[in-house]
């Protein structure tokens, strides 16, 4: 897995290529992210009721941030047949880094489901351009 955030491994990565244009690719996630219209800079939102997180945009990433150990990235990247969508999520914990697995019941099923709510996104994406995809496998 890729290292991310302040060297952190990757605790899921999902991705998939898109037949679209990296610029379209990365137009429509930003969409679906971000409907506020932002688009750059860092800022906070509510992304659930009572909860915040700090978001991050630099270049073709968009990156979540909350709680005390979550970090999820978006990025678009430039791929032969269209764009390359990758989904990773980080444990960026500060303090007691130890206790993220034992607090999230040592991740079992968390790369399905980060798997699935990749999937939904990506559909969403797809759909906005109405383009097709095709899921990779997730970079050593």
């Amino acid at each position: 897995m890729k290292r991310g955030h302040r060297g952190a491994p990757a605790l899921a990565e999902a991705a998939a290529i898109l037949e679209a244009p990296v610029a379209a690719v990365w137009d429509a996630l930003a969409g679906e992210l971000l409907p506020d219209g932002r688009r750059s800079g860092r800022f906070t939102v509510e992304d659930a009721p009572g909860h915040t997180s700090t978001v991050e945009i630099s270049g073709r990433t968009i990156a979540f941030q909350g709680g005390w150990w979550y970090r999820g990235e978006w990025s678009v990247e430039p791929h032969p047949q269209g764009a390359l969508l990758v989904h990773r999520v980080f444990n960026v914990a500060r303090t007691a880094r130890w206790a993220v697995p034992l607090a999230n019941r040592m991740f079992v099923g968390f790369a399905a489901e980060t798997r699935r709510a990749f999937e939904a996104r990506l559909a969403a994406v797809a759909g906005r351009l109405g383009c097709a995809t095709r899921p990779v496998e997730a970079a050593p």
